[in-house]
């Protein structure tokens, strides 16, 4: 068992222990469903991490699950963020008081296998004549550890281009496929008066995301292969954050405040501020609800190759559910069921996690519809886990430091970068 887990689960112990008055980890349980399930019928609990429409999308798809399985009753509780979820769960397991399901952030998969937790789906997948070849492969790079499968995808995402197509048109100018192409065009988007940008060229949110992306396509990895120091050369993280900072200079590249900075994004981007973006393919439904103009998807530039992270979360079961089979029933029904899983996609906006969602009639007639959706899992191939390391929450902090300290303070890049890697290296050495 790795040894930096159950220092964390020793910790979350002791936070629970002391805040055993006010913490809601025991009674979440027991108040989801405060009535019971109908006797005879076994409860199955799920925690997640999606609000808003999104929870609607997920809640109506438990729903559904209930109304066609009298011996199951599926409750499902959401536990805040991705970040909340993760810390919940982190008391919860040291607490004994954990769920049957649960939903985690593909990167904080492997801290939770590690730790020894979540169950090997194996055995269930056998049961239901399913294997990791009916998923994509873009998505299972945080599914299997110690020869484990210790999670599946469900709510993926990736970042692409999102275009303000009419903006280019009339500036004659072409979707950019390349790094210079990007240059050119975000240059040529440009509006300053009297010394003021009233239009820049494109634009990304505050996130790891984006940098790990362009480093992945500049042939450089986060991590190296070993696990002990980053795998990315000064070399490929100066060209990266170069190409941002001169871009920056000009105009060409909006970087937004931290606080807030996909909302501000989206909307500079709908009101015409910027004519290009680097963002989530899970915002396409609400842009082409906003937008005046004629809006398209793309790959996200290439450098030396194609190359795109993913994001999202993954489904996971507890190793210490006493409900493993009614669980898995739930879990698989997700998977295969075309009202379970697909109906959620469809509604959601996520990435189809199955190779029999992507051929299904309903996405097929989705995507040709909206062809903007597509454009994301068709840059699946290209598809690199390169944050893949039980460390990964700490390093990503370290990380946003350096972002920070570049992208804002104007340090210089190289000492930086160097800095960033002396502290990676030490919290791996852990």
């Amino acid at each position: 068992m790795n040894k930096r887990f159950p220092a964390v689960l020793l910790a979350a112990a002791m936070t629970t222990g002391l805040l055993a008055g006010c913490s809601d980890n025991k009674t979440e349980q027991a108040s989801s469903n405060p009535s019971g399930a109908p006797q005879g019928k076994v409860t199955v609990q799920f925690w997640h991490s999606l609000g808003g429409k999104n929870g609607d999308y997920i809640n109506e798809m438990i729903k559904r699950f209930n109304e066609t399985h009298d011996k199951i009753e599926v409750v499902g509780t959401f536990q805040g963020s991705y970040d909340e979820t993760v810390t919940k769960l982190q008391q919860a397991v040291a607490a004994k008081t954990g769920p049957d399901i649960t939903m985690l952030e593909r990167a904080y998969v492997q801290m939770f296998a590690d730790a020894e937790v979540l169950e090997d789906m194996t055995p269930y997948m056998k049961k239901s004549q399913l294997n990791v070849d009916d998923f994509p492969q873009g998505l299972m790079g945080h599914s299997t550890f110690n020869k484990k499968l210790v999670s599946l995808p469900f709510n993926r995402s990736t970042p692409i281009l999102h275009v303000n197509k009419t903006m280019l048109d009339e500036k004659g100018l072409a979707i950019p496929k390349t790094w210079d192409d990007l240059k050119k065009v975000a240059n040529a988007l440009v509006i300053k008066e009297n010394g003021e940008f009233k239009r820049y060229g494109f634009s990304m949110p505050y996130d790891t995301w984006y940098p790990i992306a362009m480093i992945s396509q500049a042939k450089g990895k986060f991590y190296n292969d070993a696990g002990t120091s980053i795998g990315f050369t000064n070399g490929e993280g100066v060209k990266t954050f170069k190409f941002l900072k001169d871009l920056q200079n000009t105009g060409a590249l909006y970087y937004p405040p931290a606080q807030d900075s996909g909302n501000i994004v989206n909307q500079m981007f709908t009101s015409g501020k910027i004519g290009m973006m680097y963002q989530s393919t899970g915002v396409i439904g609400s842009l082409k609800d906003n937008v005046k103009f004629d809006y398209v998807t793309a790959f996200l530039p290439m450098d030396q190759v194609y190359a795109t992270p993913t994001g999202g979360a993954n489904l996971a079961l507890m190793s210490a559910s006493a409900n493993k089979d009614a669980a898995w029933e739930f879990i698989n029904w997700a998977m295969t069921d075309p009202k379970g899983g697909l109906q959620f996609i469809l509604d959601s906006g996520y990435l189809p996690f199955t190779k029999k969602m992507v051929e299904s009639p309903q996405m097929k007639a989705l995507w040709e519809k909206e062809p903007n959706r597509k454009v994301a899992y068709d840059q699946l191939q290209y598809a690199v886990d390169t944050n893949k390391h039980v460390a990964w929450p700490q390093d990503m902090q370290e990380f946003f430091k350096a972002i920070q300290a570049i992208m804002y303070d104007n340090k210089d890049i190289e000492s930086t970068l160097d800095t960033f890697k002396k502290e990676t290296e030490r919290l791996l050495k852990k």
